[in-house]
């Protein structure tokens, strides 16, 4: 009986095909005749390569995973993983390995008092008629249970987006203002906060703006809701004590409507977890700040060291473009055509401002650090402290919505 050549050859003829090897000299290594590995070396170069070509988000895990299921293959050894991933990084197919790293870690220990942790996070959008479509930005403090505030960020008359950082930046500056700075916000895994889909994250700059501020910021466990119960309930008691079977005929009446109904939450409706009193009741020193703050006092509270003391801890890892860039916190990088397809590692060099990159010991580069200055990360507010006064033209768009809210923080 004649003898078959075996998958795992076929693949061994395909690879050294594929780094130039002569016919003469695969036959010599895989012990075939000349015929049969010019046979198999054409197939390959037809069959396998249209193949991995038709599935490219297959690595070798999966394929080994599907020859093992192809009815055809049954009974014939096969491939081992390391077999398949040389193959295909002998065929120019593998996907370029992109390192991993989290962002810098932070401790979070125990409640004591009011106002050293918050909880933050936005209800689902609503659409709310006469006014448009919402999303409940909630805000409560953990310890006290404190329902610090429930704001309507408004998103337009048809929009299904999320909330940008300039309407949580207005959010935190109007809880701020009201009770002042906590010393730590948690949070859920939004973009708003930092590349949530890079395998390599960096700090947006919302991050960097609530870092400066003195405020550690915090990220629920994945897959964990219980760590943001206090916010969980809050959606729903905002939908009931306000939005459920309620109209509004403009979006002042639905932000009136909840700033006085949150005066009723944290005085009047009794809390099961404080033994059936009202959150203010049970803990009438929340309504001293901790850390006191003023919009017009933001620019001072601002300390761009804390930035940078968190950011030199951290690293990071991008890919460089064909043109040689590589993308940090929204901002581009330009490296230089020399560095195109480099996988780039990244520092922060505190002393010196600078962001620094490296590719092996020969590889390095310094450019100053972008988006770190006190007017980038204050963002809205710089800008708003620097006009003059105006009339708004109607209809107002979103960045004029968000300055009047700001005009009126400051004139409070």
């Amino acid at each position: 009986m004649r003898r078959a050549t075996t998958l795992e050859e076929r693949m061994m003829i395909a690879r050294l095909a594929e780094q130039q090897r002569s016919d003469h000299e695969i036959a010599a290594q895989v012990g075939w005749a000349v015929p049969t590995v010019r046979k198999w070396r054409r197939r390959a170069q037809h069959g396998l390569q249209a193949w991995r070509t038709a599935h490219p988000g297959w690595g070798a895990k999966t394929l080994r995973a599907q020859l093992e299921a192809e009815p055809s293959l049954a009974g014939q050894p096969l491939p081992s993983r390391r077999s398949i991933a040389r193959f295909l990084k002998a065929m120019g197919r593998t996907r370029p390995y992109q390192p991993h790293s989290t962002l810098p870690p932070v401790s979070a220990p125990g409640l004591g008092a009011p106002h050293e942790q918050w909880q933050m996070d936005a209800r689902g959008y609503s659409r709310v008629e006469q006014v448009g479509t919402v999303a409940l930005i909630n805000l409560n403090d953990c310890y006290s249970h404190v329902r610090l505030l429930s704001y309507p960020c408004y998103l337009g008359p048809h929009a299904h987006r999320h909330p940008t950082t300039e309407d949580y930046q207005l959010v935190l500056r109007l809880a701020f203002s009201d009770w002042g700075l906590p010393d730590r916000l948690s949070v859920d895994h939004e973009s708003v906060f930092y590349d949530n889909l890079d395998k390599s994250p960096y700090p947006t700059r919302l991050h960097l703006w609530v870092l400066a501020l003195g405020v550690t910021l915090l990220f629920s466990r994945r897959g964990r809701p219980t760590d943001h119960g206090l916010t969980e309930r809050s959606h729903q008691l905002w939908d009931q004590q306000v939005l459920e079977g309620q109209q509004f005929p403009h979006w002042s009446a639905l932000r009136q409507a909840l700033t006085q109904r949150r005066d009723f939450v944290n005085y009047q409706l009794p809390c099961a977890t404080l033994g059936e009193r009202p959150p203010l009741v049970a803990h009438p020193e929340a309504r001293t700040p901790r850390h006191p703050y003023r919009p017009e006092w933001e620019a001072q509270l601002l300390d761009r060291r804390r930035v940078a003391d968190y950011l030199a801890r951290g690293e990071w890892f991008r890919l460089a473009s064909i043109s040689g860039g590589v993308t940090l916190g929204g901002r581009r990088y330009a490296l230089g055509r020399a560095w195109a397809r480099r996988q780039v590692t990244i520092h922060y060099d505190a002393t010196a401002d600078q962001m620094v990159f490296s590719a092996g010991a020969e590889w390095q580069k310094r450019l100053p650090a972008k988006g770190l200055t006190v007017e980038a990360l204050m963002g809205d507010l710089s800008a708003l402290t620097r006009l003059p006064a105006r009339q708004l033209a109607f209809p107002i768009s979103r960045d004029d919505w968000r300055m009047t809210q700001l005009c009126g923080t400051l004139a409070a």
